[in-house]
């Protein structure tokens, strides 16, 4: 992060906590528009790989996502 940054920004702490969410949301949308260029952690890729490995080892393990959701849409 620059320096140059001054945080919060001019004026943010004056807004009211739904208009400062509402700011941190459109900044998270203005990155989320480039995910190739959000870096991913060395430690959520070794989460995937164990999981990836755990599905491997059992595949019958676990439930479709399908099913998943409506459970917790009931």
């Amino acid at each position: 992060m620059s320096s140059a940054l001054t945080l919060p920004p001019p004026g943010f702490t004056d807004l009211t906590v739904e208009d400062q969410i509402d700011y941190v949301q459109a900044l998270w949308d203005v990155i989320a528009a480039h995910p190739e260029k959000v870096p991913i952690p060395a430690w959520h890729r070794e989460i995937l790989d164990e999981r990836l490995a755990e599905y491997a080892r059992d595949s019958n393990e676990g439930i479709p996502w399908e099913d998943f959701r409506a459970e917790l849409d009931s």
